[in-house]
């Protein structure tokens, strides 16, 4: 597996935006839930990129984005609700691609997306 790529300018703003006064598990959950809430631009589409057993999206289906899952649903990711197959549904975002997203979305996924991939967990 390829090292990750360290991103100063990402490291810098998780630290000083989403974690910034996080001691704990739920505290880190709170902050990121937070950050994800203000920043991501509700609703827009999205690319599933990464299937798994705790999502019905198959690898390049779309969906739109709703919004956010209580906090106390996100156990290891965070999760969105989804519009899929005539209903709602939830789905780690870290599942999720933004299509033609204003920038602050996309910056908002990314960073989550990073972070996870540095090796955090919840």
């Amino acid at each position: 597996m390829p090292k990750h790529q360290i991103d100063e300018e990402r490291e810098e703003r998780i630290e000083t935006e989403v974690l910034v006064d996080t001691y704990n598990d739920e505290e880190a959950v709170a902050g990121w839930s937070c950050y994800l809430g203000d920043k991501l631009s509700f609703p827009f589409q999205a690319r599933c990129i990464k299937e798994s057993q705790r999502s019905p999206l198959k690898l390049g289906e779309t969906v739109q984005v709703l919004g956010m899952i209580n906090d106390d649903e996100c156990l290891t990711d965070m999760a969105v609700e989804v519009a899929w197959a005539g209903r709602t549904c939830g789905v780690p975002l870290s599942h999720l691609q933004g299509i033609d997203v204003d920038e602050q979305t996309a910056e908002a996924i990314a960073d989550w997306q990073y972070w996870l991939a540095s090796g955090n967990r919840l």
